[in-house]
């Protein structure tokens, strides 16, 4: 028991990282040759967005709110707990998507408009997830993505429903095929 409490206030002391969830294991699976991450946004109250959404301001958007903030953040330190050094962040042009990428930590941030949203004009669907498959298609070897979008990308591309900050890891075979291996969601219970 001495030994049990010397050890506890060793670790207490020391500042020594807690042992990994099993989230942050299956996020090791980005260091796998071929597997992208795609994840939706965080959490953002609401369906959609306003009548008088303008790409441009996000006061005209639905946006994260304190616990899809603190859910980004949740997720980012698990990849870092991972041990994943990311490449690449590239995200939707939407507020919550592109606060969601930031608030990961995990790198610069880069514009992806194929991940931009459908929701309101499905008939950009097809086009746009085909632009998103070839784009998956043309990642150098070895690169290592993180791509923040939207559930309706996701579903075209997947066929998977997904969570507000929910992860799925993407598996890019080397014959061209594009399959989902692994879901992730860390919520934010606070």
């Amino acid at each position: 028991m001495t030994r049990l409490l010397i050890l506890l206030a060793f670790i207490a002391a020391f500042g020594l990282p807690p042992a990994p969830t099993a989230a942050d294991q299956r996020f090791a699976r980005l260091t796998e040759p071929g597997i992208v991450a795609v994840m939706r946004h965080a959490l953002a109250p609401g369906s959609g967005d306003s009548a008088s959404f303008t790409l441009d301001d996000c006061a005209t958007q639905r946006n994260l709110d304190a616990r899809g903030r603190e859910q980004a953040r949740e997720i980012g330190k698990a990849i870092r707990t991972a041990g994943v050094t990311v490449d690449r962040v590239l995200t939707s042009q939407w507020c919550r998507c592109r606060d969601t990428a930031r608030l990961l930590d995990l790198g610069p941030v880069e514009d992806l408009p194929a991940l931009n949203s459908f929701f309101r004009n499905p008939a950009r669907a097809d086009g746009q997830t085909a632009d998103l498959r070839q784009f998956l298609l043309h990642l150098p070897p070895g690169e290592t993505v993180i791509l923040v979008t939207h559930y309706v990308n996701i579903r075209a591309l997947t066929g998977r429903g997904v969570a507000s900050g929910e992860v799925v890891l993407l598996k890019i075979g080397s014959d061209r095929t594009i399959s989902a291996v692994d879901e992730i969601l860390i919520e934010h219970m606070r």
